[in-house]
């Protein structure tokens, strides 16, 4: 992937975050959030997970000084997953910040310069965002030796209180965050809060419980089985990759209605991985 190529796609919320949390406070950019972990103006102690759209480094590094102060690097950088609008400026982040990486180790090759995503799947119905993937890259990254795997029990590092979930579909190796203490959810793409194919929706952020990105998912059957096993998890608040903030019976009825409905919702009617699965 090349760390320069802008991705012309927007929304209304982009550079306006929120505390979801007191200590997790999300940061839109374009069309994608990242998370920072800890609390504002602490000196010690916080991490970013997911590192946001193509050239938008500056843009990180601008609101983690305002967050966390000048000179307050974070721990470590986490990844739910590996898709371009997930690490698209960790490369210069995580050498700026001289900081390990973490990711499940599923998602080591495309992190390593090893494997290719496959290419984004235009061909699904949906609105115009999916026919404009067939613009997004698919091309791995190599983070060489910054890069580890996550934790095999189960623990995230720098982030005591927290366990990773492995929850694949829309990526073999993708990983949601779960602090059981509160239910707080980082649900990743496993689940998103607004139609990610549909540009209207895209730009304004309406709200609206989804599976995973359609065009960038590969196994539909482990995408559906990541949501049950959020679902059973019972969050009380969910952040998530793509869309804004959800909690409370509006989260629950939403699961829900999701994991009930999850055919009709989520699944495209056609598409060459929905196709890949029917053979």
């Amino acid at each position: 992937m090349e760390e320069d190529n802008y991705i012309p796609v927007t929304s209304l919320t982009s550079g306006v975050g929120q505390l979801v949390t007191p200590d997790v406070f999300c940061y839109p950019i374009q069309v994608v959030n990242c998370y920072f972990y800890g609390k504002p103006y602490e000196p010690h102690d916080w991490v970013l997970i997911d590192a946001g759209m193509p050239k938008s480094h500056d843009n990180i590094l601008e609101e983690a000084k305002e967050h966390f102060g000048e000179d307050n690097k974070p721990k470590a950088i986490i990844l739910t997953h590996g898709h371009f609008d997930h690490v698209g400026a960790v490369e210069e982040l995580a050498n700026h910040w001289d900081v390990p990486v973490y990711a499940h180790y599923l998602e080591l090759p495309y992190l390593t310069g090893k494997k290719d995503y496959p290419e984004p799947d235009s061909s699904v119905e949906g609105g115009l965002v999916a026919k404009m993937s067939r613009m997004f890259p698919n091309e791995g990254i190599d983070l060489g030796t910054r890069v580890q795997k996550l934790p095999e029990d189960g623990t995230v590092p720098e982030m005591p209180g927290w366990r990773w979930i492995h929850t694949p579909g829309h990526t073999p190796g993708h990983v949601s965050f779960f602090r059981d203490e509160d239910r707080t959810l980082i649900a990743g793409d496993a689940f998103i809060t607004v139609r990610q194919d549909q540009l209207f929706k895209v730009l304004t952020q309406a709200q609206e419980i989804s599976g995973p990105p359609r065009y960038l998912t590969t196994d539909w059957q482990a995408a559906y089985d990541s949501v049950k096993k959020l679902q059973a998890l019972n969050p009380y608040v969910a952040a998530t990759g793509h869309g804004t903030p959800l909690s409370g019976e509006d989260l629950t009825d939403g699961l829900k209605k999701l994991v009930e409905e999850f055919e009709e919702i989520a699944v495209p009617d056609h598409g060459k991985f929905v196709s890949d699965e029917e053979d």
